[in-house]
């Protein structure tokens, strides 16, 4: 059976939506799954038992493969050991570490251009450099170093390497059906190397198939133990919605960390779950301690900020925002960013955060990346609603299903005035199970606008009860929806009340009263007296409560 990766047909081309007003475009180039391996040779495989015996670590998500024995730094533990080190244990190396790593291998390559296993330690290197910094630079770099490690040396005859570089690749560009394709192709070959999982769970997870990401989480538990293990562990209970777990097993992976790296990202996951409970002070304390493990884990300027706006602490909140887009620019801080400042009335710095993430759209398209996604929220709520649903059907065509594009798809649709299409993707995204405040504030206001009271309250609550500042725009929105349906009518729900009144009760009739006509008594003793009865009054129905108008929207 042929199992390597082809190149996906052409799917149907959305429009343009980085253009005023929009128009049409193609999309973003499918990364990873455009390499095409070079045709087999006859070389024997022989020869690759002794490359593979040394090469044969590969750095988790996308990161390093390890580099033979005898191309290492012999200067002590140096950088480049330090780096090595970490991709053995499947850690992420420290960022200095990773580009005195790719300077090593970039030298070592320059006079040794058929070392194929120095090409595809290059070439992931340059994959989580681009991850860790934002920097889509280098990913081309990483395409250009694996397809020459694939020219030296053909997967199918030994070079998985190369092939776990490609799906790293595939996933870090999120085009997660090449990430998938090239991970399987390895995974049939290598079926016991624990490489190979990280990918696939990566990928499984960018396509929605949370069942076979949950097996591949437990299967890489199985051959790789430890903080690595712990780490994705956490991540599939987090997204199976079991937070005691999730907490416990992050926990764990913090407590047991043995890097400075490694421990700032076990905090930082820390920091992430304390905030999507609600719990900002716990937030702000897990990304403080992150940053003081690590101070280049840019990403905890951006968590930080988030849970700083929810303590109402909003110039600090700016000023991490600021940092973390100056030293990670992440499409989705610049857009987390600009909607803060039109919280707190600052359009004008709004609109120049949202045309400058607009340009850095574009740059990642260039460069092969696929943000899609971030996007179509920025037209969603800030632009062309009828856009982003064309670009995010596009998505779903392309098997990208995970629950973040399913809620993305039924808020645009809603957004656009489809209210009972996207109910359907809001239900969706639910249903997986993920506890996410914004994921059930869109689904309560699509319940809402379809009349669906009942349903619309019960997801407003859980939302403001899961994070009540899930979003500086959103959280308000979501308290006036709230209010503006109220609390459910007496009796219960108006559909269930019977519209018959009850039967009325039947009057008593009146004690007979003596009188002058009335006839003498017998000798027959009466009964005692009783007292008289006044009528009952006739009951009347109660009045029907009328069910609170839908009003507009809350979000639009």
């Amino acid at each position: 059976m042929d199992v390597m990766p082809q190149q996906d047909p052409e799917s149907r081309q959305p429009p343009d939506p980085y253009a005023d007003p929009p128009g049409t475009a193609e999309l973003p180039s499918e990364g990873a799954t455009a390499v095409a391996p070079p045709p087999p040779t006859m070389r024997t495989t022989l020869r690759r038992a002794a490359f593979g015996a040394v090469a044969a670590a590969v750095l988790v998500a996308g990161a390093v493969v390890a580099v033979p024995e005898n191309r290492r730094d012999t200067g002590g533990p140096g950088a480049v050991q330090r780096a090595e080190e970490a991709t053995t244990a499947g850690s992420p190396a420290a960022l200095p570490d990773l580009t005195a790593l790719i300077a090593d291998r970039q030298e070592w390559v320059a006079r040794h251009p058929k070392d194929a296993p120095s090409w595809a330690v290059l070439g992931s290197a340059y994959v989580e450099r681009g991850r860790r910094t934002a920097d889509a630079a280098n990913y081309t770099r990483a395409e250009q170093a694996l397809r020459r490690s694939l020219a030296a040396e053909p997967g199918e005859r030994g070079n998985g390497e190369a092939w776990v570089g490609l799906a790293a690749l595939a996933n870090a560009r999120h085009d997660f059906l090449g990430g998938k394709k090239w991970g399987e192709a390895v995974k049939a070959r290598e079926p016991k190397s624990w490489r190979t999982y990280a990918v696939l769970i990566d990928a499984y997870n960018g396509l929605g198939d949370y069942k076979s990401a949950g097996a591949a989480t437990e299967k890489f538990a199985r051959l790789r133990k430890g903080v690595p293990a712990l780490a994705r562990t956490a991540e599939m209970y987090r997204d199976r919605g079991w937070r005691e777990d999730a907490l416990a097993t992050a926990q764990e992976a913090a407590d047991r960390a043995a890097t400075p790296t490694e421990k700032a990202e076990a905090l930082h996951r820390l920091g992430e779950l304390a905030w999507e409970r609600g719990e900002p002070d716990e937030a702000v304390a897990q990304y403080d301690a992150a940053l003081r493990t690590d101070t280049g884990h840019h990403a905890s300027h951006a968590g930080r900020a988030r849970a700083l706006v929810a303590l109402d602490r909003t110039d600090e909140a700016l000023a991490a925002y600021e940092r973390a887009v100056r030293e990670l620019p992440r499409p989705e801080y610049v857009l987390e960013l600009g909607e803060l400042y039109e919280s707190l009335g600052f359009d004008g710095d709004a609109l120049s955060q949202y045309g400058k993430l607009r340009e850095m759209l574009r740059r990642a398209k260039t460069a092969g990346v696929n943000e899609t996604l971030v996007l179509a929220r920025l037209e969603t709520d800030h632009g062309s609603p009828a856009t982003a649903v064309e670009l995010l059907r596009s998505e779903w065509s392309r098997q990208h299903r995970s629950a973040a594009v399913a809620d993305a798809l039924g808020w645009a649709l809603h957004r656009s005035g489809d209210s009972a299409q996207g109910l359907e993707y809001a239900r969706r995204a639910m249903e997986t199970g993920v506890r996410n405040a914004s994921y059930a504030y869109h689904l309560g206001v699509i319940e809402r606008e379809l009349a669906q009271y009942g349903p619309a309250r019960r997801h407003l609550k859980e939302a403001l009860r899961t994070n009540p500042s899930f979003s500086p725009l959103a959280a308000p929105l979501a308290e006036e929806a709230l209010t503006a349906i109220g609390e459910p009518a007496d009796g219960g729900p108006l559909e269930m009340r019977s519209s018959t009144p009850p039967p009325e009760t039947p009057e008593p009739a009146p004690e007979p009263t003596e009188s002058a006509s009335a006839p003498p008594k017998t000798a027959t003793p009466a009964p005692s007296p009783t007292p008289t009865q006044s009528p009952t009054a006739t009951p009347t129905p109660s009045p029907t409560r009328t069910a609170p108008s839908a009003g507009p929207s809350a979000g639009q």
